[in-house]
């Protein structure tokens, strides 16, 4: 009876390994199949990993920000901790939707990382935008810098 017991826990024990190894495995060859490193890096060429990102990859390069500004400059937070929760963030919804074959095409920006896009924008043009300003710290609360300036980071919109 107690070797019984032993055995089931021992068998239960191997199943519970060799799922965790399956998944491991699945997931290490996924990431590394993704080019998963590349997305920790500020590499503007990385965000073009997905055939979907080709046409704002191609249009930052002939925007105004391309000699000013890399793809995390702008769509990401600039503290490290804050930047690197959203990367992992939107790397889960992008791998998700990419994956499933759920996502909008075109691909659109979440409205939390338009709140990120705004609060980038004047933050680095924050003499620029300090005379229009009407609700001074609270970028969420100003005019949407995107209203008037949509081509300015990716070029113009199809």
């Amino acid at each position: 009876m107690i070797l019984a017991s032993v055995r089931t826990r021992l068998l239960i024990l191997l199943g519970i390994w060799a799922t965790l190894g399956l998944l491991g495995g699945l997931g290490t060859y996924t990431f590394t199949f993704a080019h998963g490193l590349s997305y920790f890096s500020n590499d503007p060429r990385a965000c073009m990993n997905c055939h979907i990102m080709r046409e704002q990859f191609d249009g930052w390069q002939k925007s105004p920000h391309h000699a000013v500004a890399s793809c995390n400059d702008c769509h990401t937070p600039h503290s490290f901790f804050e930047k690197y929760l959203s990367k992992a963030e939107n790397g889960f919804w992008h791998s998700k939707g990419f994956t499933l074959q759920d996502f909008h095409e075109p691909i659109m920006i979440r409205p939390k990382n338009v709140a990120v896009l705004q609060q980038n924008c004047v933050g680095c043009h924050e003499q620029i935008v300090d005379g229009i300003n009407t609700h001074p710290g609270n970028p969420q609360k100003m005019l949407d810098c995107l209203h008037c300036h949509r081509e300015v980071g990716h070029g113009p919109v199809r």
